[in-house]
């Protein structure tokens, strides 16, 4: 008999709240979208509390929490709303983050850009994200064994994985899965990799993964089956939302099934402004419900 499934999350750069809490919230828009899908796997995953779990490793990243209570309103209404209003559609879309999108795209071709069209907000992700990527003081090197130690457990249990990493949390599960499967001597699998708003689709980015270096089959992390990629219109983290291009020899030297791409409307609000990067926005949306649906009737068949 196979193990309870386990859907593993990664988030992305910022503080987030305290981890219970911070589950409690993601767990929650997780089960509304499944539950407009599909009642009767709702209700399964909801009574198997320990089919969900987070990698917490903002903490030790930032050395603080953000208070939940910021986003509380926000995560009930956009769980209460079924999906997005034309207003939600028109702005995803407006002339701004159009000419945002072509600016960035061009940054990312051309990295001299970057100083030019950083605002605050863009120099302090920056700043992150270049603290990772130097794994200054070992925090990459941390942030990655707090995914590896639940990968190896559930793998240890035989535990069917579907493993999700939203934004940044994407980079950090490429780069932990890669040193696992061609570094550490691992047996990793994971049946379905959903990445979400994620930036690897970005050269900058690209350069800097774990194995970029190396030649053929190694330079790709191996074990994964199949891989699906969200990205939400607007959404300047996923600046190109088609990895399956980017990442398609992967797939032609077998290393995963297949690799899909579809972009989605986000439609998170906080304080009336809408986020279509917001990661309660990704899991709450319908195309998620039916991939986790799908994925988690099979495992239970």
């Amino acid at each position: 008999m196979i193990d309870l499934p386990l859907v593993l999350y990664v988030p992305g750069l910022l503080p987030k709240p305290e981890p219970k809490a911070h589950r409690d919230a993601l767990f929650r828009c997780l089960l509304a979208g499944v539950r407009r899908i599909d009642e009767q796997v709702a209700l399964d995953i909801a009574s198997n509390l320990h089919c969900f779990d987070l990698v917490a490793w903002t903490f030790d990243f930032y050395g603080e929490h953000r208070d939940i209570g910021i986003d509380l309103e926000a995560i009930e209404d956009v769980i209460r709303q079924s999906e997005p209003t034309p207003t939600d559609l028109a702005e995803a879309i407006n002339w701004r983050r159009r000419l945002a999108r072509w600016v960035f795209s061009a940054a990312d071709i051309m990295p001299f850009l970057i100083p030019h069209i950083a605002d605050e907000r863009l120099e302090l992700h920056l700043r992150d994200l270049q603290r990772y990527l130097r794994n200054r003081n070992g925090i990459a090197d941390h942030a990655r064994q707090m995914l590896k130690m639940p990968l190896r457990a559930a793998a240890e249990a035989r535990r069917p994985v579907l493993l999700i990493g939203h934004s940044m949390g994407s980079v950090i599960a490429w780069d932990a899965l890669w040193q696992m499967s061609r570094r550490d001597g691992d047996d990793v699998r994971i049946d379905t990799w959903l990445t979400m708003g994620s930036p690897l689709g970005q050269r900058y980015i690209q350069k800097r993964l774990q194995g970029f270096a190396e030649q053929g089959e190694r330079r790709y992390p191996a074990g994964i089956e199949r891989w699906i990629n969200l990205s939400a219109v607007g959404d300047l983290t996923s600046v190109d939302p088609y990895l399956a291009g980017d990442f398609g020899t992967m797939a032609k030297l077998g290393l995963v099934d297949s690799i899909e791409d579809h972009q989605v409307y986000n439609w998170y609000r906080l304080d009336g402004v809408l986020n279509v990067h917001a990661e309660y926005g990704y899991l709450v949306n319908s195309v998620t419900a039916r991939i986790l649906t799908d994925w988690w009737k099979s495992q239970r068949a």
